[in-house]
């Protein structure tokens, strides 16, 4: 697996140039380049986000009143409340798993980490440490997503995440851009509409109608990162109008369809930037 590298305004950013071989999962590396200490909000993702911390200084995360240094998981849309991220010539790998294969990676329920951020070691123990030491004994970017694409495979085996139905519901939730008829999905599958939201929200971590809009909320927001009008965006997303987009960018990042569009996260996806 080779990685490709770039400068970002605050960090130095390497994404592999070749998938995972598994499906739903998606690495970048970070390098701080000590430009921003005072850290950025991070931007809710419609997956589960793993943060391997394995540099000299520790990678810092301030989340809903608690601070968490070193590796961290931070569940399915980083549920209520700020999210920042900070600290000076930190390294790390960040893995997003979509929630189709976060149960079987992380040994957790996206529905049990509620939203929240949680310290890796208290999901891992002693292998998360092991995993940070060979991260930093790895001399590359392709070793250290090689090392970490071969653990998460090690770590979900054979073992299923969700129901078939639920994945089912998940993938047409994510292929419509979140902007599908929720309410049709239990007869779709041939369900009761309250099991497939019990058995949805258990196994995603989301009920449905919020998961579509996380994912209808994504979509719109890696278009505004690559320069489009918010009207045009807002117009063609599924949103009411301008306002409408602007009350959901705010209520999830706290900032602006303007501001929100130089967010650094947005530069690492390949949606926002497919040059790269």
């Amino acid at each position: 697996m080779r990685s490709a590298a770039y400068e970002a305004p605050v960090w130095h950013v390497a994404r592999p140039t070749r998938p995972s071989r598994m499906t739903g999962v998606s690495m970048a590396g970070f390098r701080d380049r000590g430009r921003a200490p005072g850290g950025h909000r991070a931007i809710p993702h419609p997956g589960v986000t793993l943060a391997v911390e394995f540099g000299a200084a520790p990678l810092i995360v301030d989340a809903a009143g608690r601070r968490l240094r070193g590796s961290v998981v931070a569940g399915l849309g980083f549920g209520p409340g700020e999210l920042r991220v900070r600290g000076e010539y930190f390294e790390a790998v960040q893995v997003r798993l979509s929630p189709l294969v976060a149960r079987a990676v992380l040994g957790v329920s996206p529905a049990d980490l509620d939203g929240a951020v949680v310290a890796l070691d208290d999901l891992w123990g002693r292998e998360a440490s092991r995993i940070r030491e060979r991260l930093s004994e790895a001399p590359s970017w392709e070793g250290r997503f090689a090392l970490a694409d071969a653990l998460l495979a090690r770590r979900r085996g054979t073992r299923a995440s969700v129901d078939p139905e639920v994945a089912w519901a998940w993938r047409r939730i994510v292929s419509s851009r979140g902007l599908i008829r929720v309410d049709g999905l239990a007869d779709e599958v041939g369900w009761s509409r309250k099991r497939l939201w019990s058995r949805f929200r258990s196994q995603i971590g989301l009920p449905p109608k919020r998961a579509a809009k996380l994912v209808r909320f994504d979509h719109a927001v890696h278009r505004l990162a690559t320069g489009e009008g918010a009207a045009r965006v807002a117009a063609e997303s599924g949103y009411a109008d301008q306002s409408h987009l602007h009350r959901d960018v705010v209520a999830f990042t706290g900032l602006t369809p303007a501001t929100v569009a130089d967010a650094p996260w947005l530069a690492i996806d390949d949606f926002a930037w497919p040059t790269r």
